[in-house]
């Protein structure tokens, strides 16, 4: 068995509202930093993984995004695979 580490981004869909990214973005000219703009926050999830393969590694990942990570009706993901 092979270790894989996995580093998954999850985000809001762009049609979707985010009320925090819409905070943050308001605040930021608090900060003197009216120059930022359209903030989105989602989640970062960094979790390992042991397989034979790392196409075996690839398709545990995207389960585990299909059916828990991700809300796939308000968010999108994306991830990177590497061996450790």
């Amino acid at each position: 068995m092979k270790k894989f580490q996995a580093e998954i981004d999850v985000m809001p869909k762009k049609e979707i509202l985010d009320p925090q990214g819409k905070a943050v973005t308001g605040s930021m000219k608090n900060l003197g930093l009216a120059e930022i703009h359209n903030v989105r926050i989602g989640k970062h999830i960094s979790l390992e993984i042991e397989a034979d393969s790392v196409e075996t590694a690839n398709n545990k990942v995207e389960l585990a995004c299909k059916n828990l990570l991700a809300n796939l009706i308000m968010e999108s993901y994306s991830f990177e695979l590497h061996e450790v």
